[in-house]
């Protein structure tokens, strides 16, 4: 019997994004389902009754949830392109600056881009001093993962477009090579693998998107 793999998901999430770039490093096959955020469908309410969020992948009708034990899923279940490396110890700070990703960085870039005047401008610090503090691991690395595309890499795709889509939408500058010389490095080295150009959907969509959502709060999506 064919494993049936497929995915629920919105183009414009990150998070979505980040279960796509694994499959299609994994070389799975995979059947891709369209949600759309502001009428969620009966099949994602099901299978998601929890958090009614974006991606959920279905393996063999079986759900999982929340992009980064979908990941974990992934590379427990193929083999292929390791996500983690194999020391025990790496990859438990892989675990570890994935998480730092989604619980400091993640959230702080949302509210801050999402803020005005004093607030914005703390907010916009607060996020200067996360992303030194992500970068610091790219020191005398190509990526994350080292040499190779690993989970931090997939985790952080936040930063390869929709930090720079955001920090435009608010009027910000603060991604370029004087403030993040190895995170926007890395941004360059990231977007040119193959999985991830034909996952990460188009600026100016993104763009056009977040411009009509300027008074949102934070993403309705993980």
């Amino acid at each position: 019997m064919a494993e049936e793999v497929k995915l629920l998901a919105f183009g414009g999430s990150p998070f979505s994004c980040r279960v796509e770039i694994a499959l299609k490093l994994k070389g799975i096959p995979y059947e891709m389902i369209p949600q759309d955020l502001a009428n969620k469908s009966p099949l994602l309410v099901e299978h998601n009754p929890v958090h009614k969020k974006v991606p959920v992948l279905l393996h063999n009708g079986k759900p999982i949830c929340e992009s980064v034990v979908i990941l974990e899923y992934i590379e427990e279940t193929w083999k292929g392109i390791p996500l983690l490396p194999e020391d025990p110890y790496e990859r438990a700070m892989a675990r570890f600056w994935a998480k730092f990703i989604d619980d400091k960085c993640a959230g702080a870039i949302w509210k801050a881009c999402f803020s005005k005047g004093e607030e914005q401008e703390k907010g916009m610090e607060e996020v200067l001093e996360l992303l030194k503090t992500l970068e610091s691991q790219l020191e005398g690395k190509k990526f994350f993962g080292g040499d190779n595309i690993g989970l931090v890499d997939i985790v952080a795709d936040i930063n390869a477009l929709w930090l720079g889509v955001l920090l435009e939408v608010a009027g910000v500058d603060m991604l370029n090579d004087e403030k993040l010389p190895l995170l926007c490095k890395w941004i360059d080295e990231f977007n040119k693998c193959s999985a991830v150009k034909e996952t990460l959907p188009p600026k100016q969509m993104l763009l056009t998107f977040f411009k009509a959502q300027q008074s949102a709060t934070g993403p309705t999506y993980k």
